[in-house]
């Protein structure tokens, strides 16, 4: 039961081109947004989406697999955590922020797919 603690699955397509950092240490690093929908019937029966919008993270062998094949629109899957950080931005301001840290991406989608 310890593997269920902060487990996360989402299967979505990737917003924006992936950000990859590469750091001092060698190490890669790959941030993305990724969209996930969500479909119900609303009180007048007619069909509504509801999109979610998530921050992934990616370290080293991953951040390397999405530099690779993960682009603009392409399906995913993410397997990983949730991390909470926070930072303070330019006005001094302290923000929170939570991302999904993947330990797993499987790529989904045709091969034709771009």
């Amino acid at each position: 039961m310890s593997t269920l603690k902060n487990h996360v699955q989402l299967i979505g397509n990737v917003g924006q081109e992936p950000s990859i950092t590469n750091l001092e240490s060698g190490k890669k690093v790959a941030r993305f947004s990724l969209a996930t929908n969500e479909l119900y019937k609303n009180a007048k029966g007619e069909k509504t989406q509801i999109t979610d919008w998530h921050t992934v993270v990616a370290w080293g062998k991953t951040a390397e697999i999405i530099e690779k094949y993960v682009g603009k629109g392409k399906e995913v899957g993410v397997t990983g955590k949730l991390k909470s950080r926070s930072y303070e931005d330019n006005d001094g301001i302290k923000r929170y922020v939570t991302e999904i840290e993947a330990n797993e991406i499987l790529l989904l989608g045709s091969k034709s797919d771009s």
